[in-house]
C-alpha cells in the first residue's frame, strides 16, 4: 500500500485502546448505571413532592447535575442564574411563566446567564423527571427580583449529606458524587 495503511494481516490501529496511564491529577469518571434510581432514598427533597437526585457534584468548577423530579402541580420556585443552565427534560413537562413554550419530554433548553423565571408544572402532569446541570447558583427571588435566598453546589451538597446521613445511606454517600 506505499507505505501507508496497515499492511495485510496487521491490527487496525483503531481497535487498540489507548496504551499509558491516564493523567494522575484526572479525577476518576463517573458512571451512573441507575440514573433514575428505584430506591427512593437516594432522591433528596426539596419540599413536598419535589426531589433532585445527584448525579455530579463539581465542587472545582461550581456546578451540579441532577435529575428533579416533581409529583405534583404548582409553581416550585422562581429563580435567577448567574451563569447558564442546560436542562433535558425525561419524563412529563413543565414551563415558565415569563415565556410561552413548554418543555415536553424530549426538549433540550437552554438558559441564558441573567435569566430569571418561574418554574411550573401543571396539573395534568402526574410526574417530571428533567435532567438539569446548573451552573453557579441558584438565586431565589421575589416578583421584583429581590434576593430571598441561593443554592449553589456546596448547599447542595449539604443537603444530601444531612438526607443521607437520616435515611439510612450515611452522610458519606454523597462524596461517589463529588469531583
Amino acid at each position: 500500500m506505499n507505505g501507508q495503511g496497515p499492511a495485510a494481516g496487521s491490527i487496525d490501529e483503531k481497535w487498540v485502546p489507548y496504551r499509558h496511564p491516564q493523567p494522575k491529577e484526572s479525577p476518576p469518571e463517573l458512571v451512573i448505571p441507575n440514573a433514575i434510581p428505584t430506591d427512593e432514598r437516594i432522591w433528596v427533597p426539596v419540599e413536598e413532592n419535589v426531589w433532585f437526585r445527584p448525579l455530579l457534584m463539581s465542587v472545582s468548577r461550581g456546578y451540579w447535575m441532577n435529575l428533579l423530579r416533581v409529583r405534583k402541580s404548582g409553581v416550585l420556585s422562581r429563580h435567577r442564574h448567574p451563569a447558564p443552565v442546560h436542562a433535558f427534560v425525561l419524563k412529563g413537562e413543565w414551563r415558565y411563566l415569563e415565556h410561552d413554550w413548554v418543555a415536553r419530554e424530549g426538549t433540550y433548553a437552554y438558559e441564558a446567564p441573567g435569566e430569571t423565571h418561574t418554574l411550573v408544572v401543571d396539573p395534568h402532569v402526574e410526574e417530571m423527571i428533567t435532567l438539569f446541570q446548573v451552573n453557579g447558583a441558584m438565586i431565589y427571588v421575589d416578583p421584583d427580583g429581590k434576593a430571598v435566598g441561593y443554592d449553589d453546589v456546596f448547599t447542595r451538597i449539604d443537603k444530601c449529606r444531612a438526607h443521607y446521613s437520616r435515611n439510612g445511606l450515611g452522610a458519606d454517600y454523597i462524596d461517589q458524587f463529588i469531583r
